[in-house]
């Protein structure tokens, strides 16, 4: 049979004595869930193909939508951080030795260490007993775990220098537009756009290649190491995946499509809230709009708020399905000889580890469309002059209050950001 052939590919012979409840689950990690991840894969490079395609024709040049940036998220974050980027690229490859380190450096104490006969050993031509074996493992792997540590902090503190460093340049390049734009003084909306819409995009500054080569090399180094173990259990590990990669990002979809529209009700109501300031309105009736902005607001991110945890919900359940694979396969194969228990323990271990850098490309994504719809509204925002005219007190008012606004903030051009409302990035 097919299945018994990719099974012997993998290391593993049926026989006689193999039970019957493992035939169906050779078949769900060996050919049912290794179809579904080719034919995931197939469906989004036909996808990819086109539109990759589309980019590299020849277009027409396009003006900037604000002067200084690109009408690419992308395209505007290297502009100003290549240097940075390459960095923290650096820094995350340097992670992933140290990352194969850890993982493995338990399994040698359980295997070599605690359930071993074998002593004494050689160690850099001395020999040593159990004791001192096992505590000059633990030594190493607390070594690991250190410099582990310590390129996580030096990389996170250098993230959070890049974004703030991205974001008040972008805060400075949206100003700058929307001074020296003629209908400045019908776009009132510029506060809450420079105070808050700006801060996740310079946020995401930092992320926009470091997150996905970090934990994208992560997980291959845990499924890496999983192979290494046992390659039947390390392709257990990529089961649910192609479940993964059909239904969250449908259902991501539908959040962007309500993140827009979320920000487009914020905008709307600052514009109302302008009127009624400018207008001066004391009337009772003058609730009733806003009110009614209030409950489409809550409404909508009501909706948000159930399509996130939905997500959450059926992504820890899809990832939770791997560890019962992990139990009975792998506890069958520990009762049959063909792993260690300290391998599979470290695969448990190891899988662990696997979901959190998949939970984080899956955030990424979520982060990546959320930042994207963000930056085209933002860029978009002074292509279409507002028709409502707000002039007087209302008009020198919000220009003291960005003017304000530069000289705390902005500081000098070229200096880093000196002001205490410094926005810390997580």
């Amino acid at each position: 049979m097919l299945v018994h052939e990719v099974a012997a590919g993998f290391g593993y012979d049926y026989n006689d004595a193999t039970p019957d409840w493992v035939h169906p689950f050779i078949h769900l990690i060996l050919v049912l869930a290794p179809a579904l991840l080719i034919a995931v894969g197939t469906y989004f490079a036909l996808r990819g193909i086109p539109k990759l395609w589309r980019r590299r024709r020849p277009t027409k040049v396009h003006p900037e939508p604000i002067r200084g940036l690109d009408s690419s998220l992308f395209s505007s974050v290297l502009r100003y951080s290549k240097k940075q980027q390459a960095l923290m690229i650096m820094l995350s490859l340097i992670a992933m030795p140290i990352l194969y380190l850890t993982l493995e450096l338990p399994k040698q104490i359980v295997n070599n260490a605690l359930d071993s006969d074998r002593f004494p050993v050689v160690v850099l031509g001395q020999n040593v007993d159990q004791l001192v074996f096992l505590m000059l493992l633990c030594g190493l792997y607390l070594l690991a775990i250190l410099l582990n540590g310590l390129n996580k902090y030096g990389l996170n503190v250098f993230k959070g220098y890049v974004a703030e460093r991205f974001l008040r340049r972008f805060r400075l390049l949206v100003y700058r537009q929307w001074r020296s734009d003629p209908h400045s003084s019908d776009k009132s909306e510029i506060v809450p756009i420079l105070a808050q819409e700006v801060e996740p995009v310079g946020g995401f500054a930092a992320d926009v290649l470091t997150l996905p080569i970090l934990q994208g090399g992560t997980l291959l180094t845990i499924l890496l190491f999983m192979f290494v173990q046992d390659p039947v259990l390390g392709a257990a590990a990529l089961t649910v995946l192609p479940i993964q990669l059909v239904l969250l990002p449908k259902l991501q979809r539908k959040v962007n499509a309500l993140s827009r529209t979320r920000i487009k009700e914020v905008r709307l109501l600052g514009r109302q809230l302008s009127n009624q300031l400018h207008e001066r309105q004391e009337s009772p009736t003058g609730l009733l709009p806003a009110g009614a902005r209030f409950r489409e607001l809550e409404h909508v991110r009501r909706k948000i708020f159930r399509l996130k945890f939905f997500i959450k919900a059926l992504n820890n359940f899809l990832t939770a399905l791997t560890p019962f694979l992990f139990y009975s396969l792998g506890g069958y194969f520990v009762i049959e000889g063909r792993i260690t228990l300290g391998a599979l323990v470290a695969v448990l271990a190891a899988h662990k580890d696997f979901s959190a850098p998949l939970k984080e490309l899956f955030r990424y994504y979520q982060t990546l469309e959320d930042t994207r719809i963000r930056y085209q509204e933002i860029t978009g925002f002074f292509s279409k002059p507002n028709q409502q005219s707000e002039k007087g007190r209302l008009v020198d008012s919000v220009l003291e209050d960005v003017s304000q606004f530069e000289r705390a903030t902005l500081g000098k051009p070229g200096l880093p950001f000196q002001g205490h409302g410094a926005i810390a990035t997580s």
